[in-house]
């Protein structure tokens, strides 16, 4: 049991609640129940068991459950958080309330606001509490803001303007599956929610509305999703102006509000708040005096913001960020004694309402297109399996087996990701590398398969488990089906490629000091030897090919090959960056793995994939801003200030006991700036390879295309 649980037992009021649903925004929920004073977190449930209790192990709870109905018959609770996608809100947040528990649901409330009527009405029936998380209502900024308008220091309000200005990763990385991205309209009720709160909060219910949606983009699923919203409106005399972008842009999120005596802006995204208004000062003055005292008045916040994140990292300050705070906030006033409207049903209800009327005003086609059906002999014909068929890399290699005519058969986890005009050309299987049957299933008639997926985690423990041990069970069942041939990725992060690095070819040896390299390249090695084993052990038809810096269309022209990203205007180079990288395109990786996949006598075989050098970091980030007519802030950054900042983290860590407190490497963060060169003769030769090395060639299509894609 945790300090903090401990704490609350043995005061004898925590109200014991649980959490349904165990992925991202169930993180921010057990990290602000730790500092809610009467609440204690004891169980969670989630479907996918083993996310289930990963999450449990992180916060100290001893009970998991893969169903509701399961927990609420086992476990005496007086809360359950419902943190499902929105439109499984409905069906958990009834089932909890018929057992006699109170709930508080993430919002959206639900999808629609016939049920969030019901589950208010019956909530009534049950005696139970039924409240809604609007977060970001209860924002130190806003809530000054909202102090400061009811204590009539702003006056009659004459305008609200209220900025969303965010990129969706989503809308161009996937999942596209996602609740919001299958409906247009979705969006208004997921992210227009936030606004639509402060709107209700402030003024009420709005009048003469008008909404507009634009800059829409096709989603792989060919659903439209709309970039843009606009939406007007009026409140007795004060004019409502409501703006969303979803664009890669420059991140804003607002509340501006003018009155007759002043005007005062919640600037939620910095965690600042200003109020402007007139002084008791001669004009001439008045001007500094209002600029003077917005400036002191925001670097006051800057620091307490500060303050407060370093004092999180120390364990000294359990509401971390200003986010984590504004969900905590809200915690509060759920389980206070006192009502606050902002966490009520009946709010949540009147908020989905107000969207749903903006969908409907935006007049957009809501219309969700049918997938063509898979071509009928896309089973029988499929040869090769793809894991990883929808990432970056994946994606090319179906597009150019496809074309070619190549039977291909996915396992996905959802198809949504793979774009409409390939899903309808390949055989499509549901499932994922940890379950095996999905796996035997996948590879029945199969010849060759393509391992191309990755985990993306961050942890040494989830390393081994979904990657080692994932690629030790997908190969295990190849070599239960007999495939003729297995291609592994692995990755040219493997060698040490720092300053003393000389001429890499395939007959080079990984980094001999890989246990002190960052996870992902100590991870790829790892696989490759354990399939190495088990080629020589019990004849698995192994191939592994190791891509370099891979860019073109479908990826980021961002890459973090180049430097650290801190933002898409702000780059920290690696080093000096002048000498040559190794980049290739991703068309290019695909050409090599179709070679690899029929070329005979080449199993057991490593192969480098990296093309002859044209561009240097430097000269990337010159032909980027050339591209996109910009200018990227750029910082050529000694390599010895990456290790010291990491070290310095490494003491916290090693102070707070954080269980990844890894060491740091000097050679890691030197390998980062990629001084070996890559002789990949061998390569060419064995596979008839021959990629693009052409400077123009490669900026057009690694660096151009990908820019003008990634701003549609």
């Amino acid at each position: 049991m945790n300090e903090a649980s401990q704490r609350k037992t043995e005061q004898g009021s925590a109200r014991r609640v649980a959490l349904v649903g165990a992925g991202y925004i169930a993180d921010w929920h057990a990290k602000a129940l730790a500092s809610v004073a009467n609440a204690e977190l004891v169980a969670i449930c989630d479907p996918a068991l083993d996310r289930a209790r990963a999450l449990a192990e992180s916060y100290g709870v001893a009970k998991t459950y893969g169903s509701l109905e399961a927990m609420l018959a086992e476990k005496k609770l007086d809360a359950v958080h419902i943190l499902t996608p929105p439109d499984l809100h409905f069906a958990a947040a009834r089932t909890a309330i018929e057992a006699g528990v109170s709930v508080l649901l993430e919002k959206p409330m639900c999808d629609n606001a016939a049920a969030c009527e019901e589950l208010a009405q019956l909530t009534g029936e049950r005696g139970v509490r039924l409240g809604v998380s609007h977060n970001f209502l209860f924002a130190r900024p806003y809530e000054q803001l909202r102090r400061d308008l009811r204590n009539g220091l702003l006056g009659k309000i004459d305008q609200i303007t209220i900025a969303w200005n965010r990129f969706l990763p989503q809308s161009v990385h996937g999942p596209f599956g996602a609740w919001m991205l299958r409906d247009p309209r979705n969006m208004m009720l997921e992210t227009g929610a936030h606004l639509a709160a402060f709107v209700l909060d402030l003024v009420g219910e709005p009048e003469e509305i008008e909404v507009h949606a634009s800059n829409p983009i096709a989603l792989p699923t060919g659903v439209r999703f709309y970039r843009r919203w606009r939406v007007e409106a009026v409140k007795n005399s004060a004019a409502i102006s409501l703006r969303l972008s979803f664009v890669p842009a420059f991140a804003e999120f607002n509340v501006h509000v003018r009155g007759s005596l002043a005007s005062a802006t919640a600037d939620l995204e910095r965690n600042t708040y200003a109020l402007d208004c007139y002084r008791a000062a001669d004009p001439d003055f008045e001007n500094y005096a209002m600029v003077a005292g917005y400036a002191n008045s925001i670097k006051a916040q800057a620091r307490q913001t500060l303050a407060q994140y370093v004092l999180s990292k120390l364990h000294l300050e359990k509401r971390a960020t200003p986010y984590g705070e504004s969900i905590a906030r809200a915690m509060d006033a759920f389980y206070g004694g006192e009502t606050d409207v902002r966490i009520s049903s009946d709010f949540g209800a009147r908020v989905i309402r107000l969207c749903e009327q903006f969908g409907k005003l935006s007049g957009v086609d809501a219309s969700v297109p049918v997938p063509p059906p898979a071509p009928a002999n896309a089973a029988t014909n499929a040869k090769i399996l793809v894991l990883g068929g929808t990432g970056f890399i994946g994606q090319e290699l179906v597009r150019q087996l496809v074309a070619s005519n190549r039977g291909v058969r996915l396992l996905v986890r959802s198809a949504a990701s793979l774009p409409e005009e390939l899903r309808a050309r390949v055989d499509c299987r549901i499932g994922n590398l940890l379950d095996r049957q999905s796996l035997v299933d996948a590879m029945q008639g199969i010849e060759c398969v393509v391992h191309l997926a990755r985990a993306n985690v961050k942890s040494w423990a989830d390393y081994q488990k979904l990657e080692i041990e994932a690629t030790r069970q997908v190969a295990e069942c190849a070599l239960e089906a007999g495939v003729k041939r297995f291609l592994y990725t692995g990755t040219i992060d493997s060698y040490y490629g720092g300053s003393r690095a000389g001429t890499i070819t395939e007959a080079t040896p990984l980094d001999s000091r890989i246990e002190h390299r960052n996870l992902y390249a100590r991870a790829k090695a790892a696989s490759e030897e354990l399939l190495q084993q088990m080629r020589r052990e019990r004849g698995l038809p192994l191939v592994i090919l190791r891509p370099g810096v891979v860019i073109g269309r479908g990826g980021s022209p961002f890459h973090w090959g180049v430097g650290m990203w801190w933002h898409d205007s702000v780059c920290q180079v690696w080093g000096k960056g002048e000498n040559k990288l190794p980049l290739v395109l991703v068309e290019d990786v695909a050409k090599a793995l179709i070679a690899a996949i029929d070329r005979p006598g080449i199993e057991g075989r490593a192969f480098n994939l990296v093309a002859d050098p044209c561009l240097s970091a430097q000269e990337y980030l010159d032909e980027l801003d050339r591209a996109g007519q910009m200018r990227v802030r750029r910082y050529a950054t000694p390599i010895w200030r990456f290790y010291l900042l990491d070290m310095v983290k490494w003491i916290v860590k090693v102070a707070v006991r954080h269980p990844e407190r890894r060491r740091p490497s000097y050679s890691d963060w030197e390998s980062r700036t990629a001084q070996a060169h890559f002789d990949c003769a061998t390569t060419k030769s064995a596979l008839g390879w021959n990629p693009v090395s052409e400077r123009s060639e490669m900026v057009r299509k690694g660096i151009a295309e990908p820019f003008e894609e990634y701003l549609r």
